[in-house]
């Protein structure tokens, strides 16, 4: 009830403000500007506060309190007085509603939802035209599937239509607690124990460590069977990151490329005995 008394007294006074020429507003900006003039910040904010409530109804459906859309927007004002230049010679109401729109939006998405969402550009357009552009396509001669209107959204905007769907579907229904039981007979069951998890399972984890520690055992062994030409061959061709070329390590090691493969490829079948002498099982893996 407060909000609402407080949300009227404050449109009230913004209806009563004066209009501002343009000569006398670019007077006023010039004392802010110029001379930090407060009295002439105050008189140019609150003649744009009709400019502050007309954006804030706009942004009323998404559910959240009209004073604070308005206090939010008179924020992206101050922002807007603080950084206009007036000798551009645009007026002040042109420059300010990007600002006071911008912080009205950032505001919603803060606060629309508990779960973060549309931080990129594409995703604030998404997350602001999405419901438009619905109501817009399916005005038509024939109605259109969620696959169609998906298609027709994500070519307008330019995002993915995978966006889209989930954007949709974010917007069609309320936030859901994870941990909401699925009956309403008091089960144990919850949502979270119906999500899939792309992740390998920790006996898996452990597995493959256990598997990758026993392999690196067995390799640092069967290195041992080579000589110190065929081991810094294998390691800087087979070992190392950025694998070296024939060519350049021919030039290294004053051999020809040609020779460079030969020893490599003798290496190779030195590694491979070694390996199958220590583990017999090792051709079958």
């Amino acid at each position: 009830m407060l909000e609402d008394v407080t949300g009227r007294v404050m449109v009230r006074a913004a209806m009563r403000a004066p209009y501002l020429e343009r000569e006398e507003e670019h007077h006023l900006a010039l004392r802010w500007k110029e001379d930090n003039d407060q009295v002439a910040l105050h008189r140019i904010t609150v003649a744009h506060m009709r400019l502050v409530i007309s954006m804030a109804a706009k942004f009323r459906y998404y559910g959240l309190p009209l004073g604070d859309l308005i206090q939010e927007g008179y924020v992206g004002l101050l922002e807007a007085a603080a950084r206009f230049e007036p000798e551009r010679e645009v007026r002040f109401s042109t420059y300010a509603t990007w600002w006071i729109r911008a912080s009205m939006q950032d505001y919603i998405l803060r606060n629309w939802s508990i779960v973060r969402g549309g931080t990129s550009s594409a995703q604030k357009a998404l997350f602001f035209n999405l419901r438009r552009l619905r109501a817009r396509l399916a005005s038509g001669a024939e109605p259109l599937s969620n696959a169609a209107l998906y298609r027709e959204v994500s070519s307008a905007l330019g995002v993915p239509e995978a966006d889209v769907a989930m954007m949709d579907s974010r917007l069609s229904a309320p936030d859901s607690s994870l941990n909401m039981p699925l009956a309403d007979d008091g089960g144990a069951a919850e949502r979270m124990d119906f999500l899939v998890s792309e992740e390998p399972l920790p006996d898996e984890v452990v597995g493959d460590a256990i598997d990758d520690q026993r392999r690196s055992v067995w390799l640092r062994t069967a290195l041992g069977a080579l000589n110190a030409r065929e081991l810094r061959i294998i390691e800087e061709r087979r070992l190392s990151d950025d694998g070296a070329t024939l060519e350049a390590l021919g030039e290294t090691l004053g051999i020809s490329k040609e020779r460079v493969r030969q020893i490599e490829a003798r290496a190779m079948e030195k590694l491979k005995t070694e390996l199958i002498k220590q583990n017999p099982e090792f051709m079958a893996a």
